[in-house]
C-alpha cells in the first residue's frame, strides 16, 4: 500500500548566503599545468603571493584558475510572491 500526500506549489529562490551562521567565503588558486594548488584561505592575497612564487619556480607554468567557495542558500518564497 503506498501513500500519496499532495504539497502546495511554491517558488524557491536560490542567493549567496549572507547571514550570521554561512560559511566563510575562501579563495585558492591552482595551476593549469600541474594541477598543484595554494592553500585554500579566507584572503585572497595570500594565493596570489602563491601564484607568484610557483611562476617564479617554474616559469613555463603561466595559467591559472582561481577557486572561490562560498555559501549559497534557497529561500522559500512567500504564497504569491515572486521576484
Amino acid at each position: 500500500m503506498s501513500t500519496r500526500a499532495v504539497i502546495k506549489h511554491m517558488y524557491w529562490t536560490v542567493q549567496p548566503d549572507e547571514e550570521p551562521d554561512a560559511r566563510i567565503r575562501t579563495y585558492a588558486q591552482e595551476c593549469d599545468l600541474c594541477g598543484e594548488g595554494s592553500p585554500r584561505t579566507a584572503d585572497p592575497t595570500p594565493t596570489i603571493d602563491w601564484v607568484l612564487r610557483h611562476a617564479g619556480a617554474h616559469p613555463s607554468h603561466r595559467s591559472y584558475t582561481e577557486i572561490i567557495k562560498r555559501g549559497w542558500r534557497a529561500v522559500m518564497d512567500s504564497p504569491g510572491v515572486r521576484s
